[in-house]
This record gives C-alpha cells, sequence and structure tokens, in this order.
C-alpha cells in the first residue's frame, strides 16, 4: 500500500541529535514527524518502530534519541507529504533541515510543548483523509492484513 504518515514522538530532555553530515540541538517534548511510502507503507512505519536498523534517514538518528509513541497510517495514491507538512507547520515550530530533502518544503519536524493528537486528527479530517494509527509493529502488520 501506497501512502503518507505520521510519526509522534517524545524527547524526554535536551539532546543534540548528530546525523551523517547535520547536528540539531532539539529541546524537550513532542515531535511530528511527517513521511511518505510510495512502495510499501507499512514496511516503511515498521521500519521505524524497529530498535535494529542501519541508520540511514534523519528521523533514524532521531529515534535512536527518542520514543516512538505512535504513528498515523494514510494510505493514498497521491503523494501528500508536502501538503501534510505544510498543514502542520501552522500548528508546530519547524525543525529545519530536517528530513525533506526531496520536497518543497525547509523541514519533516515539528516541536509540539503538548501531545499533538488533536491537531493531527483536526488536519486529516479536514482533509477528508482516512488514516489508522498504530502502537507497534504488531498494528500494523494487522492493518495491512485488512485491506
Amino acid at each position: 500500500m501506497k501512502g503518507s504518515y505520521f510519526l509522534v514522538i517524545r524527547l524526554e530532555g535536551d539532546k543534540v541529535v548528530r546525523t551523517k553530515a547535520k547536528e540539531f540541538p532539539l529541546k524537550a517534548g513532542y515531535y511530528v514527524y511527517v513521511g511518505s511510502a510510495m512502495n510499501s507503507l507499512e514496511k516503511r512505519v515498521k521500519r521505524h518502530f524497529s530498535k535494529e536498523k542501519r541508520l540511514h534517514w534523519h528521523i533514524d538518528y532521531l529515534l535512536r534519541e527518542a520514543e516512538l509513541l505512535r504513528a498515523y497510517l494514510i494510505p493514498s495514491e497521491e503523494r501528500l507529504e508536502e501538503k501534510l507538512s505544510r498543514e502542520v507547520s501552522s500548528f508546530g515550530e519547524p525543525v529545519e533541515g530536517f528530513g525533506a530533502s526531496d520536497i518543497k518544503v525547509s523541514t519533516n519536524l515539528y516541536r509540539f510543548d503538548e501531545e499533538p493528537d488533536g491537531v493531527l486528527v483536526e488536519i486529516l479530517g479536514r482533509l477528508g483523509l482516512k488514516w489508522k494509527r498504530v502502537k507497534s509493529a504488531e498494528e500494523i502488520r494487522e492493518f495491512g492484513e485488512r485491506k
């Protein structure tokens, strides 16, 4: 299945997240990462829940330091990543240069003081998108099997 996703992440304390080429000083709080997977949405998000993986994307480095609380799977034939990122930017504080290297926004990571689920559900509803909230790799597998 193709689509996009939100990751809801909690960072307990202030940290500097180092990737291969950049450093991102991040404040404690909640973060929303916007991504897309136009080959296999389930596999991509399942990978984000995995602790054992090769570090490749910026998000991999953040997830090594933070807790992935849940993900929102948004099945779609259309690539919605940029549109969703613009929507989230109206509510969250952007982390400039994080992800988003192949789209026309400056970041795909946004910081929130409070849990952002209400905002995400509002965005998805306003855009008329179908979605499923999952909290583990097992729930992703069940979601894929029901399609």
